[in-house]
């Protein structure tokens, strides 16, 4: 499995790259808090929200083609150590420092997840997943989603960061899972990628990216990422265990300490989002309808 891992690194630095370099333009946007459908439009006329994501879209595709020869209970876990990555670059380009508690918080997320996905068992199966099941599944995903999106608008903004990007983590954790079905029966037959689990995995990613993008526009961007990394990889991890037959943590030691690791990345991601480490561009709730208002400052 070398290379299905060192493209995994490759991907996870590369995406983390490409969301630092998105949020900037996603708090920069003119709207509301919790931007609308258009709210993409306007980041699409963005030259260097393009070439974020640009990046993202690279490191999600190495994270593809790793998972197409390896099973979601390798890959996933490899992501994590783009959260550190994504901090550093996100206070490199705000011209903010990076503070100790926010590197410690992220390390908590790290180990805590890294912990969580190896203590699951590594299946290397070719995966199926029925139509019905796939559709049930993005279903239950964007449904969610859209009810945290719906009443994101009287949340406090640090809670408006972790629960879009916990929605939004959901949404991409789906396609992850579905692309690991994908992905992997093409290998063998490239016309498997034509099929209702890509147009799904496709709907589920773009609902995914909407949330993240409301989530990076808190101005809690280190909080909203490691949500991020925590909730995608469990999530598709879980369906890799549940759905595909990849298994799950069998004795009672082994699920304490998923359990323990867990916890540990639960409070790494509470306490970055309660940093003060927030940008200053993001919107505040005097923002309406494309106008801002400035207050001064001493």
């Amino acid at each position: 499995m070398f290379w299905p891992v060192l493209i995994a690194v490759t991907g996870a630095f590369s995406l983390a790259l490409g969301s630092a370099l998105q949020e900037r333009d996603a708090v920069r946007a003119p709207g509301r808090q919790v931007a609308r459908a258009g709210f993409l439009l306007h980041l699409l006329r963005q030259p260097r929200w393009l070439i974020g994501s640009a990046a993202a879209v690279l490191g999600s595709s190495l994270h593809l083609i790793a998972l197409s020869g390896a099973p979601l209970t390798v890959i996933q876990p490899l992501g994590v150590i783009g959260l550190l990555f994504a901090i550093v670059l996100s206070a490199v380009f705000n011209r903010q420092r990076v503070g100790i508690s926010q590197v410690v918080a992220g390390v908590a997320v790290m180990v805590g997840l890294t912990g969580v996905l190896l203590l699951f068992p590594h299946g290397s199966d070719v995966p199926v997943l029925p139509t019905s099941t796939a559709l049930v599944l993005a279903g239950t995903a964007v449904g969610a989603g859209l009810l945290v999106y719906l009443t994101a608008h009287w949340m406090k903004s640090g809670v408006r960061a972790l629960l879009l990007a916990l929605a939004g983590g959901a949404a991409l954790g789906t396609t992850s899972g579905l692309a690991r079905v994908v992905t992997a029966n093409a290998v063998d037959d490239w016309t498997r990628l034509v099929s209702w689990l890509t147009l799904l995995a496709v709907v589920t990613a773009v609902f995914g990216a909407l949330l993240m993008q409301n989530a990076y526009r808190t101005g809690h961007f280190s909080a909203a990422y490691a949500t991020l990394l925590i909730t995608d990889p469990v999530v598709g991890v879980a369906i890799g265990a549940v759905l595909l037959g990849e298994g799950a943590p069998e004795t009672p030691a082994a699920r304490i300490g998923a359990l323990a690791f867990s916890v540990l990345a639960i409070t790494g991601t509470i306490a970055l989002a309660q940093a003060r480490h927030r940008n200053p561009e993001a919107p505040d709730g005097r923002r309406h309808s494309g106008t801002t208002v400035r207050t001064r400052t001493r």
